[in-house]
C-alpha cells in the first residue's frame, strides 16, 4: 500500500553528504525525509570501503567509513529524519499549495509519494552499478564478490582481486595481513590508484600480476582455484576461495533525467553558487553536482549541502533567514524519544 510522506525537506541520497545534510535541516528547523536507493544509509562509503580509514575528514585524522556514517547519523538522530530506504526517486511534479507557491511531489519506486517544500539532491554519482567480470559470474554470491563490506569473511582464505584502481588496491592492502594470500591481477602496467596506496602495496607481502586477466574460474558448490592468462604467457592457475572483482562502476542519474535539471558531461547536475539548480526549488551538493572549480571530496560536500539547506530554508519560507547563526550559539538538540 502506497504512502505519502509530507515534510519541508526532501534529501535524495543517504550517503556522507545526504546525511550531513539531514542534520543541518535540522539546525534550521526543517522536517526532513532522506530517500535512497539503498536498503542502508551511507552509500558509496558503506557499499565500497567501510573499513578503509578515511584521512581527509576534518576533525579526524583518521576515520573508518563505517564510523563516518554511524557518526553522522547519530549526529542527525536528534532531529528526526524519516530514511525512505530502498526505493528510488522517480518522479517530479510541481503542486500548488493554494497560497501561491509550490511545492514539490516526488514519487518513488514502490509508489510512494514525498510532499516537500524543497529537494536536495546529494545522490553521489547516482544509482551506480559495478562492471561484471564475465569469467566468474556464475561464481557470484559462491566466491566472487564485487565489494568488500567486512575484513572478516576473507580471513585465513586464498584471496585474488582484480583491477587497478583506488578500490582494488585498497582492498588488497586492507586483507594481506588477515588472509592465507592475496593476489592482485591488473589487465595494465600502470595503476589508477593513489600512488601512495599503491607503494603501501607492493612493499606488502601481496603478489602484483600485471598485464593480466583473469580467464577462468573453477570450483564445486563454491570457488576453489581462477586461471589467470598474463599477456604473452602460458595460463597459471592460482588457489582462490574468494574473488574481487574490482573493476569499476557505471553510474546512471535514471529518472532524474526525466527531472529537467541541467546536466553537463551527461552525468553531473549543474548548480550555481547557491547550489540551486534550474529547476525550481531543486538544489543539489556532493559528487553529483558540478560547476567550475568543482572538487570532487566528501570535505567539500559537506559544505555544499549546508550552503543548499540554508538556500532551500529561504525557498521554503521567503521570510527565513539565509545565515541561521553558528551552532554555538544554539541550544543543543534534545534525542526525540523512542
Amino acid at each position: 500500500m502506497s504512502t505519502t510522506t509530507k515534510v519541508d525537506l526532501l534529501i535524495v541520497g543517504a550517503g556522507p553528504v545526504g546525511l550531513f545534510g539531514a542534520y543541518y535541516a535540522g539546525v534550521r528547523g526543517l522536517s526532513t525525509a532522506v530517500v535512497d536507493s539503498l536498503s542502508q544509509v551511507g552509500g558509496q562509503v558503506t557499499a565500497m570501503y567501510p573499513e578503509k580509514q578515511i584521512f581527509d575528514i576534518a576533525g579526524f585524522p583518521a576515520i573508518s567509513g563505517r564510523q563516518l556514517i554511524s557518526n553522522l547519523v547519530e549526529q542527525a538522530a536528534p532531529y528526526d529524519p524519516q530514511y525512505l530506504l530502498g526505493q528510488e526517486a522517480q518522479g517530479l511534479e510541481h503542486v500548488p499549495d493554494g497560497e501561491g507557491r509550490e511545492r514539490l511531489v516526488v514519487t518513488t519506486s514502490t509508489a510512494d509519494t514525498i510532499d516537500a517544500g524543497a529537494v536536495i539532491v546529494t545522490g553521489g554519482i547516482g544509482t551506480f552499478t559495478p562492471r561484471t567480470l564475465p569469467a566468474g559470474e556464475d561464481f557470484l554470491g559462491r566466491g566472487l564478490e564485487y565489494f568488500v563490506p567486512s575484513s572478516a569473511e576473507y580471513a585465513g582464505q586464498d584471496v585474488v582481486i582484480v583491477g587497478g584502481g583506488d578500490s582494488a588496491v585498497d582492498w588488497a592492502n586492507m586483507l594481506h595481513p588477515i588472509a592465507k594470500s592475496v593476489t592482485l591481477v591488473h589487465r595494465r602496467d600502470k595503476f589508477r590508484a593513489h600512488h601512495g596506496s599503491v607503494e603501501q602495496m607492493e612493499a606488502a607481502p601481496v603478489e602484483v600480476v600485471l598485464n593480466a586477466q583473469v580467464t577462468e574460474t573453477n570450483g564445486g558448490d563454491l570457488l576453489e582455484t581462477v586461471t589467470i592468462t598474463p599477456k604473452g604467457e602460458d595460463p597459471r592457475s592460482l588457489p582462490c576461495t574468494k574473488l574481487v572483482a574490482a573493476l569499476g562502476f557505471t553510474a546512471n542519474l535514471g529518472p532524474l533525467r526525466e527531472w529537467g535539471v541541467e546536466l553537463h558531461d551527461n552525468r553531473h547536475l549543474v548548480v550555481d553558487p547557491a547550489m540551486r539548480t534550474n529547476v525550481a526549488g531543486v538544489f543539489s551538493a556532493g559528487d553529483i553536482t558540478d560547476y567550475d572549480g568543482k572538487v570532487r571530496l566528501i570535505a567539500v560536500g559537506f559544505g555544499e549541502v549546508a550552503t543548499a539547506v540554508n538556500n532551500a530554508a529561504v525557498h521554503i519560507d521567503p521570510d527565513a533567514q539565509l545565515f541561521p547563526g553558528h551552532s554555538t550559539d544554539q541550544q543543543p538538540a534534545v534525542p526525540q524519544p523512542a
